[in-house]
């Protein structure tokens, strides 16, 4: 429940704003209580990703607020201290050696916070902390995931095939971002037509602005 408010002050299911402040802290100020309270390595995990997560909220839109992609974010925005934070608390979660999902994904995070540009980041560890995950908690959504990790590491032909065979096996074909991701991969591979057609069906299924304006200014710039 504490990671669901979390999600909806990160990244707003809907409306004008990309994130909600008020939500994201109240799930930090509620996820150090648990912590205090009952300090397993899934709290302590739920805690790093979080933190590890929030560290990024500065550098994730513009001025106006449109969206910034990771690659693109100014990464001297993001937050040293919840980083150096989170990443302890990571190494405490892991050093437990009885973490699972929310360490795990902890650990992604910790990976992207430890690069210091995006060229820096070890796509290979975060494959591999992918593989991890879907061995204890098997999701179409971590695939996903995983797929976008192995296009970074292997370029975008191998990620495409793995969001194909999960599209073909009939999952995520209401969630956008798989669209989304499909839509860029087949832009990047030069595959314009089946680009504008994924980024059309994501753009039919998102219900945040500024990720609809972002979709809409991908199309735009597609080759005609």
């Amino acid at each position: 429940m504490i990671y669901l408010v979390f999600n909806e002050g990160y990244s707003a299911s809907s409306g004008e704003s990309l994130t909600r402040l008020d939500l994201s802290a109240e799930a930090i100020r509620l996820g150090r209580l648990l912590v205090d309270l009952l300090p397993e390595p899934e709290a302590i995990g739920l805690l790093a990703l979080m933190l590890l997560q929030e560290s990024r909220r500065t550098a994730r839109a513009s001025a106006d607020g449109e969206i910034i992609l990771l690659s693109d974010q100014d990464r001297a925005l993001w937050n040293a201290a919840q980083i150096a934070e989170g990443l302890g608390l990571v190494q405490r979660a892991l050093g437990s050696g009885r973490f699972g999902p929310y360490a795990l994904q902890a650990a992604i995070a910790a990976v992207h916070a430890d690069a210091k540009t995006a060229a820096d980041t070890d796509w290979g560890e975060i494959v591999l902390l992918y593989d991890a995950l879907l061995r204890i908690e098997p999701s179409p959504v971590i695939e996903l995931n995983r797929a976008v990790a192995v296009a970074m590491r292997d370029g975008p032909a191998a990620g495409l095939a793995l969001i194909e065979a999960i599209q073909a096996r009939g999952d995520l074909g209401g969630y956008h971002l798989a669209h989304a991701a499909r839509a860029d991969l087949c832009r990047r591979l030069g595959r314009t037509a089946e680009a504008r057609a994924s980024y059309e069906r994501a753009l039919e299924l998102a219900r945040q602005a500024p990720e609809r304006r972002f979709l809409q200014r991908r199309l735009a710039e597609l080759p005609a």
